[in-house]
């Protein structure tokens, strides 16, 4: 089968998919995403979102959605930051796509005592209407296509089972028809055994459909490439070590890069317009989370301050450990909404003091 059918089944199956029934999150789970890490993190997508929210005419009611949304640590944090704006606060209304039943619980247990908050299995599901729409780490587990050069052409990589009875990596017996006249500038010239992955475009469009028929903006967080290149980026993660994505099917997390040039191609061809992408460190340093982690550290303990610190430096730095340069940030919005905060050089439209302001905790 191609490889984005198995990626589909390991991760979605009804029965033994990875994201069906377990919570992958945590120092006990997989993998930490970044609202793990730091509330910094989830602070500052709020304040983004009230920028956004502004920058809309202040409409009276706003689906504020988010795809993926893990245990609603990002949404529980954007929240409490939207809090010091009232009137925002009163015109979300929180709608979260999530596939996942056991999330799905730990996600009500977390936002208890919030209104207007709704599920979806699909982003289908959620009403028509102005929208914000943060996207962390979602991307990245869409099933991808990929294709490997040979002297034929093209040939779609699918996972077969070899002469031992295990799973193996092979290739179409013909090549893709034309595939070539599709390719991004950089890959044509790719040479024989050279892997290029794409996606279909159906999430963004949908994204980017919403926001420009109904206003609104989009912020996508994931970690990636900037131009659509070559390059086997196909992985699993398990115990928060890297696997071999054909050993236990289900039981691990499979995952590919996400090619940002592709997805800003796709939303700007539905009429939406595109902002960045910029590198995660870049993005929240412009919105300022070295002065929220200032801020959040003279009101802490010796521990806590630590931990402030710690979380600063992985969602900002770069290297092996850092989140900063391997993850980027896509906005997508209106074409009326002409910036977007923490994808421009200029500062970011929120006022200093309500960083400052929100609560510790």
């Amino acid at each position: 089968m191609p490889v984005s059918r198995y990626m589909e089944l390991c991760l979605t199956h009804p029965e033994h998919g990875y994201y069906i029934a377990r919570d992958p999150l945590g120092r006990e789970g997989d993998f930490i995403t970044a609202p793990e890490v730091s509330q910094m993190f989830g602070e500052l997508l709020g304040l983004w979102a009230a920028s956004v929210w502004k920058a809309m005419g202040t409409p009276d009611a706003v689906r504020l959605i988010e795809l993926g949304p893990g245990r609603g640590t990002l949404m529980m944090d954007a929240l409490r930051a939207i809090r010091v704006l009232p009137p925002f606060y009163l015109a979300c209304h929180v709608h979260l796509v999530e596939i996942n039943t056991r999330l799905r619980d730990k996600q009500r247990a977390t936002l208890v005592g919030v209104k207007n908050v709704h599920w979806h299995d699909s982003i289908d599901e959620v009403p028509e209407g102005p929208s914000i729409i943060l996207a962390n780490e979602f991307f990245d587990v869409l099933p991808v296509h990929q294709m490997v050069r040979k002297e034929t052409g093209w040939h779609e990589r699918v996972v077969e089972i070899n002469a031992a009875g295990r799973l193996a990596f092979g290739t179409a017996a013909e090549p893709t028809p034309r595939f070539e006249v599709l390719l991004p500038p950089l890959v044509r010239a790719a040479p024989v055994g050279a892997v290029f992955e794409w996606r279909p475009p159906l999430e963004i469009m949908k994204i980017a459909r919403r926001t420009r028929e109904f206003g609104g903006a989009a912020l996508i967080v994931d970690y990636g490439h900037t131009r659509s290149d070559a390059g086997d980026t196909f992985q699993a993660i398990a115990r928060h070590t890297f696997a071999d994505p054909l050993k236990s099917p289900g039981l691990c997390d499979v995952t590919a890069h996400v090619d940002f040039q592709a997805l800003a191609q796709a939303a700007e061809d539905i009429g939406a317009r595109v902002h960045g992408p910029v590198e995660q460190g870049a993005f929240l340093r412009r919105l300022g989370i070295e002065t929220r982690a200032v801020t959040l550290m003279s009101k802490a303990n010796a521990q806590v301050s630590e931990e402030v610190a710690s979380g600063l430096k992985r969602l900002t730095e770069g290297g092996r450990s850092g989140m900063g340069s391997l993850f980027k940030v896509l906005g997508v919005s209106h074409p009326s909404i002409t910036e977007l905060a923490g994808l421009t050089d200029n500062p970011a439209p929120t006022e200093p003091s309500i960083a400052a302001r929100t609560n510790v905790g």
